[in-house]
């Protein structure tokens, strides 16, 4: 694994693979095809010229070396440039470096002749102040492998995001050579070296980057694992593309969720606040055996702010649920001769009753698959008026039923993980975990749901087709638990937050679970972790995005 350095500083927006630091507002995630086109309308419509564009990607990359890894008259400074416009990014900074007085060695691994547009203009500025090394094949490289081992910084600038196939031949033994150093820092320009722009798949081997610094917005390989992790600190800089070239392309459906933008969570409350200001969660949960999730789901509810939560479950599992706190009420409903609710409890309007005055219903955490309980379930949701967070047990009803989801104009939050995915979409996870974000695109826009598609960068698919990456939390999450906190999350965000959209509020919900999880993991080590230990982290991971810079 790649050195985790601290780039917190740095005028450019970064996150790490794993705890998060700062992302621009409303960043896109873009295709190496969707860059190519917006750094063409840049120069056409905004009269930008591509040389600039190169140019200013370099002044990124010596800005951020210099600022983060300075000072730079102590490093050993190696330059690897490549024939395309990578290339030429590095062959900018080379120059740079060189009139700043740094004097990095540079090596082009390609032939000079073959140099075309922009990336060749940049040769020749440099050839004329310091002629790079030129090498072609392995023999070449052979001669170039001590001045490897004497670098202490390698900026990697060989390939960029055009790579489809593995690497071979000797660039393939330039990967493996810079990896192998130990105590080199190693810079990627725009992506490392190897790895494929538009997927999160390792294509073959590839550069594993200290830092990576891209240009404009981040693309696929940046974002999603295991490739993210070769990308190692990420660096989003801006290189003149004006943002609403971006904002106003609908085409550009993913975006990467900010910690920047969510400082609305924790805005100073009115003087005249009650308990009723912020909200009423109902949560239909827990079942014999199953009462942890239930307080759990409470538990978060309450600790993301909502003013009331009341726990409608079986009366059986009342009093252990009840006991579990003493802040969240408690309903006691009709059972099944298996510890669950049963269809009782509609005849007997129990749920009315409850619903009433309610300002969000979250159903599904321990509730079990009792076929009657699943039918309660299905009826519940698609009668009911209020917002919906449905998970676990919840979502597994629906299962072969989606047709009486009914969402039809109001607020439905579904949160399955991989495999209730599969069910709900009859397919594989094997299929979903190959497609998740056409798979969460798809289903959000075919049922008009939140989507919200659990794992290593959870997904937040909405109505519209929008599709929200996740950039916070880590492994230690993966323990039984996490998913009702998650649950309680959204709908005590939800409850307090009726007037935003709700797309931005089921986003900024799991983005603060993810976040929580960090948190918890930096005290307890991802190993130890439990779903506790995420509720004790909320406070904290709360606050900390009201502290965070814009």
């Amino acid at each position: 694994m790649p050195t985790r350095l601290d780039f917190g500083g740095y005028n450019g927006a970064w996150f790490r693979a794993g705890f998060p630091g700062k992302v621009s507002i409303d960043m896109k995630i873009l295709t190496a095809s969707e860059m190519q086109r917006v750094d063409r309308l840049t120069t056409e419509r905004y009269g930008v010229p591509s040389l600039t564009l190169m140019e200013n990607a370099g002044n990124g990359v010596v800005s951020f070396l210099r600022e983060r890894l300075g000072p730079l008259d102590r490093q050993r400074i190696l330059v690897l440039c490549g024939r395309g416009n990578n290339g030429g990014d590095g062959m900018v900074a080379a120059r740079l470096l060189h009139e700043l007085g740094f004097h990095p060695r540079v090596v082009l691994l390609a032939d000079p002749s073959g140099l075309r547009g922009d990336a060749a203009v940049n040769y020749g500025r440099l050839a004329a102040l310091s002629p790079p090394d030129v090498i072609t094949d392995a023999e070449g490289w052979e001669r170039m492998k001590p001045v490897l081992r004497e670098a202490t910084l390698v900026i990697d600038a060989v390939l960029g995001t055009g790579l489809s196939k593995p690497l071979h031949g000797f660039l393939l033994e330039v990967v493996r050579d810079v990896n192998s150093l130990t105590t080199v820092r190693r810079v990627a320009v725009d992506l490392p070296s190897g790895l494929a722009a538009d997927s999160g798949d390792l294509i073959g081997e590839a550069v594993h980057a200290d830092a990576s610094v891209t240009f404009t917005a981040p693309k696929h390989a940046h974002v999603f694992p295991p490739a993210c992790e070769l990308c190692g600190e990420l660096c989003v800089h801006p290189i003149g593309t004006p943002g609403e070239l971006l904002d106003d392309d609908a085409s550009l459906f993913l975006r990467l969720i900010s910690g920047s933008e969510l400082s609305w969570l924790v805005a100073p409350r009115r003087m005249d606040s009650h308990k009723g200001t912020y909200g009423h969660v109902l949560i239909l949960a827990g079942s014999l055996g199953k009462t942890g999730a239930a307080a759990l789901a409470a538990g978060a509810a309450y600790r993301s702010g909502a003013g009331l939560v009341t726990v409608a479950t079986p009366k059986s599992a009342l009093p252990v649920i009840a006991s579990l706190g003493m802040e969240w009420m408690t309903a006691p409903l009709p059972e099944t001769s298996h510890g669950t609710v049963s269809l009782q409890a509609l005849s007997d309007v129990h749920l009315g009753e409850l619903m009433q005055g309610k300002s969000v219903l979250a159903v599904g955490p321990g509730v079990g698959t009792v076929p009657e309980t699943a039918e309660l379930v299905r009826r519940v949701v698609s009668q009911s008026s209020l917002p919906v967070v449905l998970d676990a047990d919840g979502l597994n009803a629906f299962a072969g039923h989606m047709d009486e989801m009914k969402a039809e104009g109001r607020l439905r939050v579904l949160t399955p993980h991989p495999g209730e995915m599969a069910r709900l979409c009859g397919s594989t996870v094997a299929d979903i975990l190959k497609r998740r974000v056409e798979a969460a695109r798809d289903f959000a826009r075919r049922y008009q749901v939140h989507l919200v598609l659990k794992g290593a960068r959870t997904l937040v698919a909405s109505p519209d087709g929008e599709v929200a990456v996740n950039p916070t939390g880590n492994p230690g999450m993966a323990t039984g638990g996490t998913g009702d906190c998650l649950t309680g999350i959204i709908a005590g965000l939800l409850a307090q937050f009726p007037r935003r959209p709700p797309a931005g509020v089921v986003s900024a919900a799991v983005y603060l679970h993810g976040l929580a999880g960090d948190f918890a993991a930096r005290k307890m080590g991802q190993a130890s972790m439990m779903a506790g230990d995420l509720l004790r982290a909320l406070p904290e991971a709360l606050q900390s995005l009201g502290s965070r810079p814009e």
